[in-house]
């Protein structure tokens, strides 16, 4: 499977730097992008430290990984930026209230913004995680356009009859729905009834 994974800044970079690795350890080929707030949500939520550069935040985040391939956000000479290009799948994790509104207005002020809308119109899977909370109806109405154009809205909001006993629970919680909704197998977490 080839996937898209954009980054942006909303809180939430260990749902992201989570479904990376499950990503990677599905065999999968990933092209990760991350935008400016994202680069500075991931070096405070993951390593502790706002001053890491783009190079420092993406070298850590792909350590160990196989199949990752960092791509430039604002280079449009990538396969994710046409749909032409073969890729199953499009995920933004976490999904900032500013991505959505871009995606949901068409507009498209980097890669991450392109590749969700190419998704869009090619009908592909594409996967939002936002995480904001409390919503405005500005929010709403734009999940709500994106939702009606294609896009799965998957909330980073995990539930609890699992019986979660750690943050990771919780974290493979919400990464094992986007792992539903791009068509990969998963074993993070066990299945309802099962």
């Amino acid at each position: 499977m080839h996937v898209f994974l954009g980054i942006t800044g909303a809180s939430g970079a260990p749902y992201a730097r989570r479904l990376l690795q499950a990503l990677a350890a599905g065999g999968a080929e990933v092209g990760v992008c991350l935008s400016d707030a994202g680069v500075q949500v991931c070096g405070t939520e993951l390593y502790g430290d706002l001053s890491l550069s783009r190079e420092e935040v993406t070298a850590r985040l792909v350590e160990g990984l196989d199949g990752i391939t960092v791509v430039g956000l604002r280079d449009y000479a990538t396969p994710y930026a046409s749909g032409s290009a073969r890729v199953d799948g499009y995920v933004v994790c976490p999904c900032s209230m500013s991505t959505a509104a871009s995606i949901a207005a068409g507009a498209m002020a980097n890669l991450v913004h392109r590749a969700a809308s190419v998704a869009l119109k090619e009908e592909r899977k594409l996967v939002l995680v936002p995480r904001e909370t409390p919503l405005s109806t500005i929010h709403l109405e734009n999940l709500l356009r994106l939702r009606r154009a294609g896009a799965t809205v998957v909330f980073a909001a995990p539930g609890f009859y699992h019986a979660p006993q750690t943050v990771d629970d919780l974290v493979n919680f919400v990464v094992a729905r986007c792992l539903d909704h791009l068509g990969m197998d998963q074993t993070l977490v066990g299945r309802w009834g099962q």
